[in-house]
């Protein structure tokens, strides 16, 4: 008899070898009806996996989260079947599984056209319609080669020509499509209802320039119409965000070809930079920081001493002066601690808090750039706390309350906590680990932050906390972190006098809290839509005349304006009043002042606010009082 135990605890019994969709039917034919696929012993299958000996089940349906990701995954199968039918001679690659949805490659003698997509979405419609089964074979891998060149499928028989030989493969068909795949898979196509194809892109075979350039088409699925159209619905709203879109509107920033991946800031752009770092700087002075600044090129052999050189040498850019190589800075660690190392530093100095606006570059690919949120250049608010093994605690805890206030001032209150854990390849014993681990979830659990595990994905040098943003259309944004260092100290042989006379070596802390500026600044375009709170806005107030007649009191209230800190925008064209204002709302400035002879008269201006507010007629005194608590209110 074979047993098979459910979630719940309870136990069903089998005469013989039983398969997932079995279990489920001997349950109920609701659950038989909507199951996807089943985790057995925790190993996610097909419902056609057969169980011979007792197993742990749970029937995977479109509710869960694997449940998605079979869906995900079949209906990246069911484009390729449908491209197939209507384009025979393509070959298709691969299709795996992507955040929201998946993407299939294909190679073919012309590039697909939009309406190309149209007419795929709706042949995957009409094979989802049919309801066809999803089944599995396997063959052994030499045979497997020869069936997909006898398809003309080359691309697929190099896949299998790299799995070792005397492995076997599994492929799955439905209808006239059958294709290499580890699985798992939906039992049959009616199982895809609800996804659209979103756009086409290029990709090169298996991501070398020096290959053929393939054709990649993503889409979307989803469990439910809903939750589709949910997902659909904030599409169009992150594009109407695009902080590039934004940019290039606002006049903020560019990218240029002469310098990809790298930052031009325009006047109102580098307004925004200095208003977060200034900001920021006053964050540095009234938490005990001492700010400071570390070289941009540093030579190899401190990279190699650090481990970055071995761990991160494909990203670094690099160069060579009288016979010496040199790299960029990628981080600013390794210099903080040749600053720490200068003079003779006491427990009395500990905690000692340093604070950099640091430029750093990476050498990031070209397909991996992304307006200002991905970049090869960046500056960081990069900092590092040297302290004892009885400070850190302390100092994540601190940590955390910080970033905390720094993100409400942005607009920033839902915030997620992971903590990434030791990585396969690191430096450094368990012990350190375990304290360096313990350390950042006790800090967590101490502040009241709930925290999700992240394992093997902290650095090589540590564990890390890192902080996720959540913004106003549900997307997430990893930006701060604080990560726990025992080992580069170390390394690059930094140490105190500790109370007993004797050398110690300080304990690390990486911290950043808005993390790349850059980065920063492109999510608060998204965030804000643009319309960035008054504290930050690069104009806050244009002050507009209706005639001549009221120029030289506009003039003589920008300069009060002016006089009190505000950035403030006068335009005196010969333009109509009613071009002039739509011309600075679309700037979505967070204020518009406009003088008529009634105004001049009255020694006052009539005041509208961002989202077409009239906010009727004020003194200038009044006026400025409340920019001045809206501003600092933040």
């Amino acid at each position: 008899m074979i047993h098979i135990t459910l979630p719940d605890g309870s136990k069903r019994e089998f005469s013989g070898p039983v398969t997932v969709a079995e279990v489920a039917a001997s349950i109920g034919t609701g659950l038989a009806k909507a199951a996807l696929g089943g985790k057995v012993d925790g190993k996610l299958v097909d419902t056609s996996y057969a169980m011979s000996a007792d197993a742990a089940l749970a029937i995977v349906t479109a509710k869960d989260a694997d449940g998605l990701e079979l869906i995900r995954h079949s209906t990246a199968h069911l484009l390729a079947c449908a491209v197939k039918e209507l384009f025979p001679d393509a070959q298709v690659t691969i299709g795996p599984v992507i955040e929201n949805g998946f993407f299939y490659d294909f190679s073919y003698k012309r590039p697909f056209t939009p309406e190309d997509l149209a007419a795929i979405e709706r042949k995957m419609a009409n094979l989802a319609d049919k309801d066809e089964p999803v089944t599995r074979r396997v063959l052994p891998r030499d045979e497997a080669v020869e069936y997909f060149k006898g398809l003309g499928e080359h691309y697929k028989a190099e896949i299998i020509g790299s799995i070792p030989v005397g492995e076997d493969v599994s492929l799955y068909r439905e209808g006239n499509f059958e294709d290499l795949c580890r699985g798992p898979h939906v039992p049959s196509t009616g199982k895809l209802k609800h996804f659209k194809l979103m756009k086409l892109a290029g990709a090169y075979w298996r991501g070398d320039h020096r290959n053929e350039m393939l054709q990649r088409i993503y889409g979307t699925a989803w469990a439910t119409k809903d939750e589709l159209q949910q997902h659909l619905t904030m599409l169009e709203e992150a594009e109407k965000r695009d902080h590039r879109k934004l940019g290039r509107e606002l006049d903020l920033f560019h990218i240029d070809d002469h310098a990809p991946g790298l930052v031009f800031w325009h006047p109102k752009g580098w307004t925004v930079w200095q208003g977060v770092e200034q900001y920021m700087r006053q964050v540095y002075r009234d938490n005990g920081y001492q700010e400071v600044k570390g070289p941009q090129l540093l030579d190899k052999s401190l990279w190699e001493k650090t481990g970055h050189w071995d761990k991160y040498r494909e990203n670094m850019f690099t160069t060579e002066s009288e016979k010496r190589d040199y790299a960029l800075k990628p981080m600013n660690c390794p210099g903080h601690i040749l600053i720490f190392k200068q003079g003779i530093k006491s427990y009395r100095d500990l905690p000692l808090r340093y604070g950099e606006f640091g430029q750093c570059h990476r050498n990031e690919a070209t397909g991996g750039l992304h307006g200002i949120m991905r970049v090869r250049g960046f500056t960081q608010d990069d900092g590092h706390i040297f302290c004892t093994e009885d400070q850190i605690l302390d100092e994540c805890v601190n940590y955390t309350a910080l970033l905390q206030k720094v993100y409400a001032d942005f607009g920033f209150k839902n915030i997620i906590y992971k903590v990434a854990t030791r990585p396969e390849k690191r430096i450094g014993s368990d012990e350190s680990w375990d304290k360096a681990e313990f350390a950042v979830m006790e800090a967590l659990r101490r502040s009241g932050c709930e925290f999700e595990v992240s394992p093997g994905e902290g650095a090589f040098y540590g564990p890390k906390i890192e902080y996720t943003l959540k913004d106003a259309i549900g997307r997430q944004w990893q930006c701060g972190t604080m990560q726990v260092d025992f080992f580069m100290t170390e390394r690059l042989d930094a140490e105190y006098v500790g109370e007993d006379s004797a050398r110690h070596r300080p304990v690390m802390l990486h911290r950043a809290i808005v993390g790349s500026l850059e980065r920063f600044i492109g999510i608060l375009i998204e965030e804000h839509a643009g319309a960035l709170p008054t504290w930050l806005a690069p104009v806050q107030v244009a002050v507009l005349n209706i005639t001549d007649a009221q120029a030289e009191y506009c003039r003589e209230i920008t300069k009060s304006l002016q006089n009190q800190g505000l950035r403030v925008d006068l335009d005196l064209r010969n333009e109509k009043i009613t071009y002039k204002i739509r011309e600075h709302s679309m700037q979505k400035l967070p204020y518009i002042l406009v003088v008529g002879d009634k105004e001049k008269a009255a020694g006052a201006v009539a005041v509208r606010a961002r989202g077409n507010l009239d906010l009727g007629v004020m003194s200038l005194e009044a006026f400025a009082q409340k920019i001045s608590a809206d501003i600092a209110s933040k």
